[in-house]
């Protein structure tokens, strides 16, 4: 059976801020290349995360802030192709949509800027560190249960900002964000896995279109890859055995190693840092699902249920 020939003219629709469009700008880039004489057209959409930029997340319902909107146009046909943050995109989509392609992934680090005092152990204790993270906050906490971390909102310029101007003694953001606008040399520190475990999907875009589109899955597969595809399902599906969304206090990393094998590390926190319970597992990156329920489960045989049913509680 021959696959069908891919469309001629692709919409994309994206967020507005400038990290979204440089993730979509380059999703178009891509496509031209891989697929010439294709015409592409980004159509910006604003999100419930959009228009609220002060009220802390977890406040303003978590799950889909940034995607819903872009997910409807998409079911409705205004588009053709959404791009997203994976982190952003919820592990329960609407029926009717696929994720079409993941492309390879970025570093997964998160990164401290912090201008004078450059090392989150060189923080003294009471430092004022940023972020909009529970996930981040829960392992700042952990390891330095004597800062004053402050929840912040804002695209990565405005938090940054917050740093460099002194309002905050540091922010913590996700290095793939800085490095794609060219903003990796304000970078103090390094926030690295195995130490500091990164968000779901951190690093990666989630290319969605809808499962009846046969011409577009075709264009989008030439963007997909393996590795990376088969690292974020592993992660994705332990997340969603949890009944997590992007908003819980859980981290997970997942990589082909040098081995062959598929690993995959995951932790689940208190939101202040008190306990922590991790798993690390392997298999063959033919069954990352399978890899993801394992891991889920062994966090339950820890506790986990216990830690996020209180988080769920006190929300």
């Amino acid at each position: 059976m021959t696959s069908p020939a891919p469309p001629r003219q692709i919409r994309i629709g994206t967020r507005g801020s400038r990290l979204a469009r440089w993730q979509s700008e380059w999703v178009a880039s891509a496509l031209r290349e891989r697929s010439p004489g294709l015409e592409v057209e980004l159509v910006e959409i604003k999100t419930h995360g959009d228009r609220d930029r002060n009220s802390p997340l977890a406040a303003i319902g978590g799950t889909g802030l940034f995607t819903k909107e872009i997910q409807r146009a998409l079911l409705d046909g205004a588009v053709d192709v959404a791009v997203h943050s994976l982190k952003d995109l919820p592990t329960q989509g609407p029926d009717g949509l696929i994720l079409g392609a993941t492309p390879p992934r970025e570093d997964v680090a998160d990164a401290l800027i912090a201008p004078e005092y450059r090392r989150l152990e060189s923080l003294p204790a009471g430092a004022k560190v940023g972020t909009g993270s529970l996930r981040r906050r829960a392992q700042l906490l952990h390891a330095r249960p004597d800062l004053d971390v402050e929840a912040v909102r804002g695209n990565v310029e405005t938090r940054l900002n917050m740093a460099l101007d002194g309002r905050l003694d540091a922010v913590v953001l996700a290095w793939a964000g800085l490095h794609r606008l060219g903003l990796h040399d304000r970078v103090t520190q390094r926030l690295e896995p195995p130490a500091i475990l990164p968000a779901v999907g951190q690093g990666a875009l989630g290319i969605e279109c809808r499962a009846d589109d046969a011409p577009t899955r075709t264009l989008l597969a030439l963007l997909d890859d393996r590795p990376t595809h088969v690292a974020v399902v592993a992660e994705r599906r332990a997340l969603a055995e949890l009944e997590g969304g992007c908003m819980i206090p859980m981290a997970a990393w997942g990589r082909i190693a040098d081995d062959g094998r598929l690993h995959l590390d995951a932790s689940v926190f208190d939101p202040d840092g008190r306990s922590r319970i991790s798993s690390c597992l392997s298999a063959s990156p033919a069954g990352p699902d399978d890899l993801g329920r394992r891991v889920a489960q062994a966090l339950r045989d820890q506790g986990a249920d216990a830690i996020l049913d209180a988080f769920r509680a006190g929300r």
